[in-house]
């Protein structure tokens, strides 16, 4: 407590030395709130066995997290929020002998010994075909599909300055094309950032309750950006319970309508993506992402995979992947937790289905 109270009195004096901060502001008092959700979890006891004996043929390195999770703040003025949640992720990747890795995870707040065995058998499959010796793929657009894992790297980059109020304002996001007209993207494309799961507290770090659902793309239209107190303040607008930064808290994209079981049929020939890796902005006012293709990524003919790929780098426009050459997304969706834990284990994560596109640019 002692420690406490010096540390406060030894801010207010460094805040009185501050220069005013014309958009520095403070909710007004919302209230109080309290949500709890429950999981079903494996007991301690029996962890070990549940995961290690459906992967007794195979090497398998990873990371089990699980337990709950809780996040609460109070302030001076009286308002006071706690959340509670329990989940569990397993972040686990099968080597070959000559190892080569397939990436995969199971993550959720009800454990299903079903499910787990088909995530694993699912990676086993792709395992094998690691084996297969790897082609080399020449530069080029080609027809694409892109696993939920790959989806949700991309949405990801949504948070990096794209649909945040401020970095339109200031025209460094992309988005800004989309609320002028000038790019679009397709019908077919939706994403809401939804609290709705309970994996992730609508409150932000001030205290300010966001909507459980707000729509930021709606059927390829703009419709919501996300909007800080700080930019709320500066440019006269609401905010919308955001964080400073202004990024997707709780993101869901939306399904379509092309079953997981059709999606090699529906490729044809072109290259099947399970992850991409080390994404950052090629052009970021116009909306260009690169990076390279990582771990089981496969050259695709006739519906059938012909063999892995050796690593490749792209470099795409968000507005074709989610606009021009969207051709359908799949009726299943994964969710894809949020497994970093640089400074606490972190919350939540994604929900997104798998998408195919008419063209993906590979420049190496």
């Amino acid at each position: 407590e002692e420690t406490l109270k010096r540390t406060v009195e030894r801010l207010q004096t460094e805040t009185d030395q501050l220069p005013l901060d014309p958009f520095a502001e403070l909710p007004e008092n919302r209230g109080s709130s309290v949500q709890e959700t429950q999981g079903d979890l494996l007991d301690r006891e029996t962890v070990a066995r549940e995961l290690l004996e459906a992967a007794s043929d195979v090497d398998l390195a990873g990371i089990y997290a699980a337990g709950p999770q809780i996040r609460a703040m109070r302030d001076s003025s009286g308002q006071s929020h706690w959340f509670k949640t329990e989940t569990f992720s397993l972040d686990f990747s099968l080597y070959t002998k000559s190892q080569k890795a397939v990436k995969s995870d199971y993550s959720g707040q009800r454990w299903e010994s079903a499910r787990y065995r088909e995530t694993l058998a699912s990676a086993k499959e792709r395992l094998q075909l690691m084996e297969i010796p790897p082609r080399e793929i020449p530069r080029g657009v080609y027809r694409t599909y892109l696993a939920p894992a790959a989806v949700d790297d991309l949405v990801g980059m949504f948070s990096w300055g794209a649909v945040s109020e401020a970095a339109i304002q200031q025209s460094t996001s992309p988005l800004r094309l989309l609320r002028s007209g000038e790019k679009s993207f397709s019908p077919k494309f939706n994403l809401t950032q939804d609290f709705r799961s309970g994996r992730v507290p609508r409150f932000n770090s001030l205290g300010e309750v966001a909507p459980e659902a707000l729509p930021v793309v709606a059927k390829g239209k703009l419709e919501n950006a996300l909007i800080s107190l700080r930019t709320a303040k500066e440019y006269g607008l609401q905010s919308n319970g955001a964080e400073e930064h202004e990024g997707l808290r709780s993101a869901v994209v939306g399904a379509g309508a092309l079953p997981e079981s059709q999606v090699l049929a529906r490729l044809g020939t072109g290259l099947y993506l399970s992850n991409l890796n080390y994404l950052n902005w090629s052009d970021q006012s116009r909306g260009r992402v690169t990076g390279l293709t990582r771990y089981a990524c496969f050259w695709v003919e006739s519906g059938k995979i012909v063999a892995p790929i050796q690593t490749l780098r792209w470099d795409e426009d968000l507005f074709q992947l989610f606009g021009a050459g969207l051709e359908d997304l799949t009726a299943e969706r994964s969710f894809c937790a949020d497994t970093g834990s640089y400074f606490f284990r972190n919350l939540g994560g994604r929900e997104v289905p798998g998408l195919l596109t008419s063209g993906m640019t590979f420049t190496l």
